[in-house]
């Protein structure tokens, strides 16, 4: 995952932080079960990771990055179990977790086509009737402007609906913000 040093400053920064645990946090989990087995792809910072961690039974982070991984490690101790590994290969057990979530980071996988790995593998990590949630932002000018340099493919919210679909989940559904987007689905079954 390449980011810009602005990008990385913006990521580690306290405003963004308050910003993240304040109101997108909130807005991206509300209704969403986080008291069982949760799985994190893409902590990064771990911005999002510290705001879960009490809120979640069971915390379990994918990073792709290894220094991150390690970071976050290091610094969550046993409050996460923090894995190194790709969200397009992830190293568990079919039916593994009760709810996965991403925030903020589907832009950074470098295709669509590993976009789509990545919702195929969360379909085969998620127990029958387990919920995928998330968060990411809208394109524009700014946006783009952000991520000069940086990995960026955009997830257009209009087509995320079929390609959760086509990834074996159910029930996915979109709502639009000012600067993102939040979806679900959920894995048939149960």
């Amino acid at each position: 995952m390449a980011m810009n040093a602005m990008h990385r400053r913006i990521c580690r920064s306290d405003s963004w932080s308050e910003r993240m645990h304040g109101a997108v946090l909130p807005w991206a989990t509300r209704d969403v079960d986080l008291g069982g087995n949760v799985l994190e792809i893409g902590p990064g910072y771990g911005v999002t990771t510290r705001w879960l961690a009490p809120r979640t039974g069971s915390l379990t982070a994918v990073e792709v990055d290894g220094t991150m991984a390690a970071d976050l490690t290091r610094e969550l101790g046993d409050a996460v179990d923090v894995r190194h590994g790709d969200g397009a290969a992830l190293p568990f057990s079919d039916a593994s977790f009760d709810t996965v979530v991403c925030f903020t980071m589907l832009h950074h996988v470098p295709s669509a086509q590993l976009q789509d790995r990545l919702f195929g593998e969360v379909g085969r990590v998620l127990r029958p009737g387990g919920r995928f949630a998330g968060i990411d932002s809208r394109a524009s000018l700014r946006f783009r402007l952000l991520h000069v340099g940086d990995t960026m493919t955009n997830v257009d919210p209009a087509t995320l609906p079929d390609r959760l679909q086509t990834a074996g989940l159910t029930g996915p559904d979109v709502e639009l913000g000012t600067r993102s987007y939040r979806f679900r689905a959920t894995r048939p079954g149960r």
